[in-house]
């Protein structure tokens, strides 16, 4: 868009312009031919004065010398201005943009150092070394409870038992997966943790499954799980969800026969000859009160209670 200025000397020049004072032909083609350079040099001066306003705009203003004396007195201060509860981050951001020229940065990753160069206004230079803090991704592991269960598990199982152990607790990997043998076993090998070794044979005191045990004991596995939830004989069970384990004693061994003495009777004729509940005599059983074995072999085969014949206190109720 022309300035006003330059408008007003466009139509000043353009009623200036030449124009033919004859009707001859020659007149004529002669005015034309003039009047066409005439608006060519019009459009090259409108250019001209246009370009010249345009760069007269840019030109930075020249401050005087009072601007000056106040631009100096305000650099003691710039401390002041920066730490003002006042002055904002934004405020000190457009600072600093008045201020420096330009940054350079190098950075030695290597080193985890950077090297700054600032060119403030004016032309002062200042050279800065950083250390930068060295950044490590996320840990990605499994948590330490379930670490520490498995050390305890590895001792008694497999791998496929304890990742279903694990399953059945609801836990999960550290990516978030369910358990499988592979899995506890790379997790088991990172931590350094031995794998189960089944051993031949028995030792005193150790600790079998029920199906071992039962193998051990010569009877079926059901028989252990009756056993077990009648509370005859105890196991252990280290933790939730885990497979039961019955500790292989001598005692435990012992109460595993071929056969057993008269004073041994079934549980419904102990129930009739002692006057109580089969609730009461495995109460009493468990507590070590009455002896029971279990008969492997023949017309006695089962559990039998040894009914002692006098003992006017053993049915008292417990305060």
């Amino acid at each position: 868009m022309n300035s006003p200025r330059s408008s007003g000397r466009l139509r000043d020049r353009q009623k200036a312009r030449p124009t033919g004072h004859t009707n001859d032909p020659d007149n004529r083609l002669v005015a034309r031919g003039l009047e066409r350079n005439w608006e060519e040099r019009l459009r090259a001066l409108e250019t001209a004065e246009i370009e010249l306003e345009r760069r007269e705009k840019e030109r930075p203003r020249v401050i005087s010398q009072a601007e000056r004396d106040r631009l100096l007195t305000l650099g003691p201060d710039l401390a002041a201005v920066w730490n003002a509860p006042t002055t904002t981050s934004r405020d000190r951001k457009e600072l600093l943009r008045t201020l420096i020229e330009d940054i350079t940065i190098k950075v030695d990753r290597d080193k985890a150092a950077a090297h700054l160069a600032l060119r403030w206004k004016g032309g002062a230079l200042n050279e800065i070394d950083l250390t930068l803090p060295r950044s490590r991704p996320a840990t990605v592991r499994t948590d330490e409870d379930t670490i520490a269960l498995l050390r305890r598990l590895a001792a008694h199982y497999p791998d496929g038992v304890i990742a279903g152990i694990l399953n059945r607790q609801e836990r999960a990997t550290a990516y978030g997966h369910r358990f499988t043998a592979g899995r506890v076993g790379s997790l088991r090998r990172h931590w350094g943790i031995p794998c189960f070794e089944p051993t031949a044979c028995a030792p005193e005191g150790e600790l079998l499954t029920i199906k071992k045990a039962a193998g051990v004991l010569g009877v079926a596995p059901s028989t252990i799980h009756r056993l077990l939830n009648d509370g005859i004989i105890a196991g252990e069970q280290p933790t939730p969800g885990a497979p039961w384990r019955i500790r292989l004693t001598k005692d435990l061994k012992d109460r595993f026969n071929s056969d057993a003495g008269e004073d041994f009777l079934p549980m419904r004729e102990a129930m009739r000859a002692l006057g109580v509940s089969r609730q009461t005599v495995l109460q009493r059983v468990k507590r070590g009160e009455l002896a029971a074995v279990h008969v492997m072999r023949g017309k006695q085969k089962g559990l039998r209670i040894k009914v002692i014949g006098q003992q006017p206190d053993l049915f008292n109720p417990i305060s």
